[in-house]
Order: C-alpha cells, then sequence, then structure tokens
C-alpha cells in the first residue's frame, strides 16, 4: 500500500477543509468532521485500499486495516494540517458544545440495562413458543398436541415450567443488571429484587384482583397500611429500587469509615431501600407501568393497523437512531402480562422492517456489478432477514439511499397487516424470517403473510428503481477495484494453515459480536472469543507486524501467509493502555503458542466496554475457505481457524 497516496485520496474525498480533528484505532481513521455530507462517498467505495466506512458517535470512521492504518493516519494529518490526536481527545472534541440529549442517554441506560439480559429473556421467550405449539388447539388438528398425544404432556409441563421462570422472577434479573448498570452492588440489587418476589407476598399478577376482592393484607408500620404486594413480572418498578439502591449504596461508602463499610453498608443499603420499595416507590411505579400497559394495549386496539403501518415505516430509522434499544422494556412488561396484553406487537413489526432491509440488500446483490459491493449484500442480507440489519443498513441500504426507504415503505405496509391480522408475539426472538416461533397461537397465517408482502414489496422496489439508475452504475467500479470480501475467484485446496484460539474461553460467531466493523466481515472472516482468562498468545508462528501502543491490538504475519489481527474488546483503545500490558515490540519474531500480553477483562468489563476478543485473517481473499473448527469452550491451544489458499485454475 502507498501509505502517502492513500491519504491523499482520503483526504480529497473527504475535503482538506471539513477536517476538525482526527485520531486512530487499530484498524480504521477516525474523524471528526465540520460536514460528512460533503464527503465523496463513492470515490471512497471505490477506493481498494478502503475496506469500508460508517459515521458513529459523531465520529466519521474510515477502515483501512491493521499494519497500515497508523501509516495513512501520519500521512493525513500532515496533509490536512491537524494536531495529532488521541480517541479520548476525539470523543471531547465531538462534545465540545454538544448538549446531551436526555432522551438518548436514557435510551443507553436501557441498553446497557436490557442488553446483557437477553439471552435469558429470548431462551424463555423461544422456549414459551414451543409450549405454545404443543398446548395450541387447533393448530395441527381440533385438539392441542398435549391433548391428542398425552404422553408428551409432562414434556410440556418442563418446557412451560422453564419458559415461565425468566418472567416470573424478571425483577431478579433486572434488579441485577440495573444496580451494576447505576454503581452497585449488582448481587445487593438481586437480593433487593428477591424480596419484591417473595412467595409470602401476594403474587404479583393477583395484586389488582386481591385489592378489589378486598383481601389484600396488609402491614402497620408507621402508622401506615402498606400492602403485601410482590412485583412478578414488573420491570419499572425494579428499575426504580435498583437506582435507588445504588445511590444510597455509593453514599454509605463514602460516609462509613472502611472498617466499617463492609459490614453495614449493605444492611443500611437494604433496609432503607426495603422500606421506600414497599411504601413508596414500589406503588407508584406499579401504577406507571400499569398506565403505560394499559396506554399501548389501548393505542394497539384503537389504532390498529394504521398505528402498525406508522410504527413499521419508521422502525428502521429508529433503529439508526439506537432508541429500538429501549423496547425490550416495554415488551417483557407486555409479554408478563399477557393475560391481559395478549403479547407485544412491536416484535411482529421488528420482524417486518428487518425482512424488507434484508430484501432490499438482496435486491442490491442482484443489481450491481461492483464484486466488493456484491460480497457485502449477499452476506448483510442474509444476515438481515435473520434479525441482525445493522450491515444491510450501514453497509448498503443507507449508502445507496433508495434500498433504504423501499424497505421503509415495504415493511410499512406489512406492519398494516401485521395490525390486520391481530398479530401479537408471545415471546421474544429472532426478529426476522424465523420470528414466527416467537408469535402467540393463532397468529401464523397473518405473521406468514405479511412476512411475504414485506419481502416482495422491499424486494419489487429495490430492483424496479435500480434497473432504472442502472445506466448510472450504483457504485463505479473497475477491474483493478473490484475486490471480494467473502470468496475467490480460485480453486481451493485442502486446508493448509490452522489458527489457534488466541486466548481460552467461549466462541461466539464473529457475526454476532457488536462492532459492524468486525461483524459485517469488513476487515475479514474470523471469529470472536469470550475470554476465560487476562492472557493472549500468539496463534501463529511469525512477525509481529503490529503492536498498537496501547497493547489492546496485535497483527502477526504468519510463517505460511497469514495475516491476523487479534483485537482485544470493542473500542478499548479509549482506555488508552489502561489494564493492558505487553513488552513485545513490532517486528519480533514469536511462536505459537507466546504470550503477547495480558489484559485486567474484570476491570475493562467495569469501565463498561465489551471484552470479547477477537481474531480476524485480514487477507481473507487469500483464501478460498476460512472455515471455524471449533466451536464451545476452547483453550488458547485449541485450533480454531482452518484457512485453505486460493490456487490458479
Amino acid at each position: 500500500m502507498n501509505h502517502k497516496e492513500v491519504a491523499r485520496q482520503v483526504a480529497e474525498a473527504v475535503g482538506k477543509e471539513n477536517f476538525i480533528a482526527a485520531a486512530h484505532c487499530a484498524t480504521r481513521l477516525r474523524l471528526v468532521l465540520k460536514d460528512s455530507s460533503k464527503v465523496n462517498q463513492q470515490a471512497l467505495d471505490e477506493n481498494a485500499d478502503v475496506k469500508g466506512t460508517f459515521e458513529t458517535n459523531g465520529q466519521y470512521q474510515i477502515i483501512i486495516g491493521p499494519g497500515d492504518v497508523d501509516k495513512v493516519y501520519h500521512e493525513l494529518v500532515t496533509l490536512v494540517g491537524v494536531k495529532e490526536a488521541s480517541t479520548e481527545d476525539l470523543k471531547a472534541v465531538v462534545q465540545q458544545g454538544k448538549k446531551q440529549n436526555p432522551l438518548m442517554n436514557f435510551v443507553k441506560v436501557l441498553s446497557d440495562i436490557f442488553v446483557p439480559l437477553m439471552p435469558a429473556l429470548v431462551a424463555g421467550g423461544l422456549l414459551m413458543a414451543i409450549n405454545n405449539v404443543l398446548t395450541a388447539e387447533k393448530l395441527f388438528g381440533p385438539q392441542s398436541l398435549v391433548q391428542m398425544y398425552p404422553a408428551i404432556t409432562d414434556v410440556a409441563s418442563i418446557i412451560n415450567l422453564l419458559a415461565s421462570a425468566p418472567f416470573a422472577f424478571l425483577p431478579i434479573l433486572v434488579g441485577f443488571s440495573a444496580t451494576k448498570r447505576f454503581g452497585g452492588n449488582a448481587y445487593l440489587g438481586a437480593a433487593m429484587a428477591m424480596a419484591m418476589v417473595m412467595p409470602s407476598l401476594v403474587n404479583g399478577y393477583n395484586v389488582a384482583n386481591t385489592i378489589a376482592e378486598g383481601t389484600m393484607p396488609y402491614w402497620h408500620v408507621f402508622g401506615l397500611n402498606v400492602a403485601q404486594a410482590g412485583y412478578q413480572g414488573s420491570v419499572l418498578p425494579v428499575l426504580a429500587v435498583a437506582y435507588i439502591l445504588a445511590t444510597i449504596e455509593k453514599f454509605l461508602h463514602k460516609k462509613i469509615p472502611t472498617v466499617l463499610d463492609f459490614t453495614f453498608t449493605p444492611m443500611l443499603a437494604i433496609i432503607v431501600t426495603g422500606f421506600l420499595t414497599f411504601i413508596v416507590v414500589g406503588p407508584i411505579m406499579r401504577g406507571v407501568g400499569d398506565g403505560l400497559t394499559t396506554g399501548l394495549v389501548w393505542l394497539y386496539n384503537t389504532a390498529g393497523p394504521l398505528g402498525l403501518a406508522v410504527l413499521g415505516l419508521f422502525y428502521s430509522p429508529i433503529v439508526i437512531t439506537g432508541l429500538h434499544q429501549s423496547f425490550p422494556a416495554i415488551e417483557t412488561t407486555l409479554i408478563a402480562d399477557i393475560a391481559k396484553t395478549g403479547g407485544t406487537f412491536i416484535f411482529p413489526v421488528a420482524s417486518m422492517a428487518n425482512i424488507a432491509q434484508g430484501a432490499a440488500a438482496f435486491a442490491v446483490f442482484l443489481l450491481t456489478k461492483n464484486e466488493k459491493q456484491k460480497a457485502l449484500a449477499s452476506t448483510a442480507s442474509v444476515s438481515a432477514l435473520l434479525g441482525i440489519t445493522e450491515p444491510a443498513i450501514f453497509g448498503i441500504n443507507l449508502k445507496l439511499k433508495f434500498p433504504f426507504f423501499c424497505a421503509m415503505i415495504a415493511s410499512g405496509i406489512a406492519s398494516a397487516f401485521i395490525g390486520f391480522f391481530h398479530v401479537l408475539a408471545a415471546a421474544l426472538g429472532s426478529a426476522g424470517v424465523i420470528g414466527f416461533i416467537s408469535i402467540a397461537s393463532g397468529g401464523y397465517k397473518g405473521f406468514a403473510i405479511s412476512a411475504v408482502i414485506s419481502f416482495v414489496v422491499a424486494f419489487g422496489l429495490t430492483y424496479v428503481y435500480g434497473r432504472k439508475k442502472m445506466n448510472e452504475p450504483l457504485v463505479e467500479a473497475t477491474d483493478d477495484v473490484a475486490v471480494a470480501i467473502n470468496s475467490a475467484p480460485e480453486k481451493a485446496n485442502a486446508a493448509d494453515e490452522v489458527i489457534q484460539a488466541a486466548v481460552s474461553g467461549e466462541v461466539v460467531n464473529l457475526k454476532d459480536v457488536s462492532d459492524p466493523v468486525f461483524s459485517s466481515e469488513l476487515m475479514g472472516k474470523g471469529i470472536g472469543i469470550i475470554p476465560a482468562d487476562d492472557t493472549i498468545y500468539a496463534p501463529v508462528s511469525g512477525v509481529l507486524s503490529v503492536v498498537y501502543e496501547t497493547k489492546h491490538a496485535f497483527g502477526i504475519q504468519s510463517d505460511d501467509g497469514a495475516e491476523v489481527l487479534l483485537h482485544i474488546g470493542i473500542d478499548t483503545v479509549n482506555l488508552e493502555g489502561a489494564h493492558f500490558s505487553s513488552n513485545r515490540k513490532q517486528g519480533e519474531i514469536v511462536k505459537q503458542g507466546d504470550i503477547l500480553g495480558t489484559f485486567d477483562r474484570k476491570k475493562i468489563a467495569e469501565a463498561g466496554y465489551d471484552t470479547t476478543v477477537m481474531q480476524i485473517i485480514t487477507n481473507t481473499p487469500a483464501y478460498s475457505e476460512v472455515t471455524v473448527i471449533s466451536h464451545g469452550t476452547v483453550t488458547h491451544s485449541d485450533g480454531i481457524l482452518a484457512l485453505t489458499k486460493a490456487t490458479n485454475q
């Protein structure tokens, strides 16, 4: 790569007068611009040395790749005349003069609380869907499966037990996660939430009926009658309680002497929060939660197809803003009170929006002549159809604009049919073509029809409009620019090189990691590992081509030709080297299994960063196959990726 020439091309595409500040991490240039709309996006898309671009949190990011990004950066800052800056400096520049958006801050808090809970909620939701299939009447015949085949009755009963647990004890999950997010002890949060769902209390689902019947038991404290009411299935009350508990705990830590802090702070925090919960906070927030649920059900019943059409039309733009991260708090409330609500209408609408974005990206795959764009569109469309839309939205549809708007229209139309057929979800799951397993019984047919409408309309509009633009290619490309990301035209041999795991832990699909650059495979194919220890090892023998100064990323050129990027955590460059250590230098020769460095995953997580370690083959086009050969739990000595070199036909 000619780093000076690439810097010149980037400066020309962005505009030399458009720069405010610039920094870089291990893989990408991070820029703060005066006006990102003035960027010549087509020039960057056509540049073979630019692996992709996206904009987030006020930064315009250009993906160059390890080993090259730092050199391009130094040429760039010299060329455009901005000072070199760290990523923290860049964040400060972004925030200068920028008012904090309270709504977005609130959404971010909800996201931080509910995203860690999603595996448990999805597992319970899908089990609930299976139970619905087993117990729903007129699905496979005049009777339910358990009625037709009594031998599976107890199987269905166990599945129902497992499915109900995450929702019956939802306050405990929320209490743990929310208290941790608010800076308190997560286990105290769980303990307080356990008190809110004690069996000795009136079950939360029966509180309204018990009060109406006049049989509610009361405690008599401080001259007050305090209802012995539980909070099973509640969300808002426990969120408020977690915030109060964390605030009280942090206050006590500051005021109580160290020698007494460990003993008395937890006790005092629990007892004060406990009395506030049952006397004041719980009853108030229960009323707010009931009002919210009633209002949403009223809106659904009143607005019907029209209301869902509007929600479907704007769902994908909502995803771009991040506001959709607040929806789990609403949906879990609706599902927890399913006897009253029938389920959630948000999940089916989300499924229609995701299917539409996937269909639009698939149309681009058939339309475009740019091999780089075609490769990204193929994987992004499948990902969106299965419920992960970020690669399709940010990598394809928004860049071309018209596919995104075509998908919005299709989503609005399909969501209107969701309302017309009264389709509700009884569980959370993957919002896409397989979302039918989360749909409440009786809604399968309506969901299927709406999904077909979403796909056909989005694909049809995008393809027809795109054909009209073929005289002006979607992205012009010449043979020397078109680069296939996920495939190579050469014939494949047997596996030629095996890459070991760089850290011990749990293997995750690269497409599931939370960084769109890695999950969309713009940097290349690879794997993610949730680390189980704090040591990073060389996965191959070779030369250290990159040792980033903050020690959070390494690049290795293997003896057999693989270019391997190791990236510890998501956005951990912002830590400026804190919690990372390494004495390795660029250019060193390492052997497979050598220790490259260490990191403190607990402190990194406490600082609010995802600790997933990414192993990326950055020269993926040199291989016909990059295959994951280990799943589940691995140790650093296990083979994890098999590479098959491409040879000329």
